[in-house]
């Protein structure tokens, strides 16, 4: 309708029409717990009633068929899922920290955790991020294969020794080990200053490529020291940890050197241009390629805030990656929540 019938009818719609929608959210939440608690309990049973016993696939095939046969229409029990949930309660009945966890997503996320991850760190990361940010089956599975979780924990830094202990885990998810950036118009080969314009002119994207809690404060930023100049690519300001953050771009493979040049930079800023009540500064070399074992030794006696990252460059973003991986800024947030400030299933029901 192009005009109200009565003043004040359309916000009254909006407000009912949320409500129904917010009621069926919540229903089916309501039906995924329920579905969970009931594949979690017939996983129970089974593995106590295997317990001394010799059962094997043969009674697992006939119990699939009994139980399809006396609730015909009802997914999810084929052999293959009664299996998988006898695997799911063996997986989790003893961990009271993730135990709860499975049951506030669906069944179908839940199988597609337990499979596809290796440890408990991990399948907690994703439980909470299927949770808090209701991913689908198919934006869960695009984050685990694109390694959502080991590009923030596998990250290097030498955060240990230089950075204070109450925002040391900050620190850390400030820095991932790998950054993709979308770059139109830059070539296969490419120098350092072509990339830093490139990334600039896209300095929006940039930013939120960094972790959505940086703010630009410059590029080609310059230093005197001594009365002689010197420019740091890239000076960012990291909100959340009050501190401003350096920026190098190198297009070749990482070199022991750059750490001592990153480290004159950060002593520059923190005499020059950090104020009292901002703390010490950090730098971010981000490299074509690295060695891991080079950088672990080149870090190893750094006495500044360094980490050492790589960068991949897409002239577009894959049209699968398109709107389905989290920012980096949600990343971060769920980290914190999450771990304390620190650290084929097709035949699977919903």
């Amino acid at each position: 309708m192009s005009k109200e019938i009565v003043p004040g009818y359309g916000t009254l719609l909006a407000d009912i029409k949320q409500r129904v929608r917010e009621a069926q959210n919540a229903a089916l939440r309501a039906a995924n717990t329920e579905a969970v608690s009931l594949y979690w309990d017939i996983g129970q049973m089974i593995i106590s009633r295997q317990e001394g016993d010799t059962w094997g696939k043969a009674v697992v095939i006939r119990l699939s068929f009994d139980l399809q046969k006396e609730f015909p229409g009802v997914r999810g029990f084929s052999s293959q899922n009664l299996w998988r949930m006898r695997q799911f309660y063996q997986e989790y009945s003893k961990n009271i920290k993730l135990s709860p966890l499975v049951r506030e997503i669906a069944w179908t996320q839940n199988l597609i955790i337990m499979m596809g991850c290796k440890d408990d760190s991990e399948r907690e990361f994703y439980l909470r991020a299927a949770r808090k940010y209701g991913w689908t089956k198919a934006v869960l599975t695009l984050n685990i294969e694109a390694g959502t979780y080991q590009k923030y924990l596998v990250n290097q830094t030498n955060f240990d020794a230089t950075v204070p202990e109450k925002v040391r885990s900050q620190a850390k998810l400030a820095i991932k080990d790998e950054y993709t950036f979308a770059l139109m118009g830059l070539g296969e080969e490419h120098s350092e200053k072509e990339l830093e314009r490139a990334l600039i002119s896209k300095v929006n994207k940039f930013l939120t490529e960094m972790g959505g809690v940086f703010a630009f404060v410059g590029s080609q930023y310059r230093l005197e020291v001594d009365g002689q100049e010197y420019f740091i690519d890239i000076l960012l300001y990291h909100r959340h940890l009050k501190c401003l953050v350096a920026v190098e771009l190198k297009v070749g493979e990482f070199m022991p050197e750059y750490i001592g040049k990153m480290q004159f930079y950060l002593a520059a800023l923190d005499s020059l241009v950090k104020t009292p009540e901002e703390n010490p500064s950090i730098g971010i070399v981000i490299c074509k390629s690295k060695k891991r074992m080079i950088v672990e030794y080149s870090l190893r006696e750094s006495k500044k805030p360094i980490g050492v990252s790589t960068y991949k460059v897409f002239k577009t973003v894959p049209d699968n990656l398109k709107g389905e991986l989290p920012s980096p800024a949600q990343v971060s947030l769920l980290l914190e929540e999450g771990f304390g400030g620190g650290a084929g299933v097709g035949d699977a029901a919903s």
